[in-house]
């Protein structure tokens, strides 16, 4: 269960006479009360974790090409990173399958969930394309114009109800247990665009934490997808640590968008990067340094730091 948390140290930063680490400035609104990750975030003593994204296979229904032994091995690599990342967030597109005949949809995800249990900590899915009908334009979800398609629905009955969330939209709450900071993990669904997401999205970026991460598909020049441009504009008036997308099957930095793109788990590449995934982990001085690896050497292909506000460090 949440509960409102006044950063754990709330009472000790009324203290003139408290000690221990530096308190964060904001505000760590409905944080769950929980040591480690779980459903809607937790406490913990480190921000670590790994950004993973785009698993299908190359063709539709193509069960028997999916990508698994790729999949397995990035999830492998994340497991046996040093220290263990603490969670994981996926950026989409865990299917090719047909949203009309629904056949495949199964077939793929038991291969997808079943590499990704190499990694036994909490992931957090967000909504990508083929989760809807496969196409960029496609819009899901009760009341939009493509309805709940056998994708939608076992998405979210096999991949979100497990932790907890029952909207393909979502946020995860994080704090340091000594209060050094706060984080937000804003998950979005673009194929599921609709007013109430546009308010619900609006509202959830204006709770102060030092850090706010949003986890969208597509990204920024995806203009097609209904929710991009809309939740674009929103993201526009709040803080923005990183916008952590997938959809183009590469891996991308465009530091003007704050924007990552993480989209070389398995899906067929579009650029000359092999596959791979992304750790990102904050250093003692409160920036987040984000290591993009290689999935078949482990070497390190990019490397770099923002501040909690997104501009990179010089």
């Amino acid at each position: 269960m949440r509960r409102l948390v006044l950063v754990l140290a709330a009472a000790a930063a009324c203290d003139p006479h408290s000690a221990g680490a530096p308190q964060d400035a904001y505000v760590v609104l409905d944080a769950p009360a929980h040591a480690g990750a779980g459903r809607g975030g937790g406490l913990l003593d480190e921000l670590r974790f790994a950004v993973v994204g785009d698993t299908r296979p190359t063709n539709l229904d193509d069960t028997a090409h999916y990508p698994t032994d790729i999949v397995l091995r990035i999830w492998n690599d994340v497991l046996l990173e040093t220290p263990t990342p603490q969670f994981a967030v996926t950026t989409g597109d865990y299917m090719f399958a047909s949203s009309k005949t629904g056949s495949e949809v199964d077939p793929q995800l038991d291969l997808y969930l079943g590499a990704r249990l190499a990694f036994p900590g909490w992931i957090y899915p967000a909504m990508g394309n083929h989760e809807c009908t496969g196409d960029t334009d496609s819009n899901c979800g009760p009341g939009n114009i493509d309805g709940e398609t056998p994708n939608y629905i076992e998405f979210m009955r096999r991949m979100l109800e497990p932790i907890g969330v029952t909207s393909p939209y979502y946020v995860e709450r994080f704090a340091a247990k000594d209060g050094s900071w706060s984080a937000k993990f804003v998950f979005m669904a673009a194929n599921a665009w609709n007013n109430a997401q546009a308010a619900w999205f609006d509202r959830a970026l204006g709770d102060p934490t030092t850090y706010t991460f949003v986890v969208r598909h597509e990204p920024h020049d995806a203009e097609s997808a209904p929710g991009v441009d809309p939740s674009q504009a929103i993201m526009a008036r709040h803080p923005l640590t990183m916008l952590l997308v997938g959809h183009t099957h590469t891996y991308e930095h465009v530091p003007a968008y704050r924007e990552l793109i993480v989209g070389n788990g398995g899906a067929p590449l579009t650029s000359a990067f092999n596959f791979g995934y992304v750790i990102i982990a904050r250093q003692d001085g409160g920036t987040l340094q984000v290591t993009s690896y290689d999935f078949a050497s482990h070497a390190i292909v990019d490397q770099f730091q923002v501040n909690p506000d997104g501009t990179l460090v010089q």
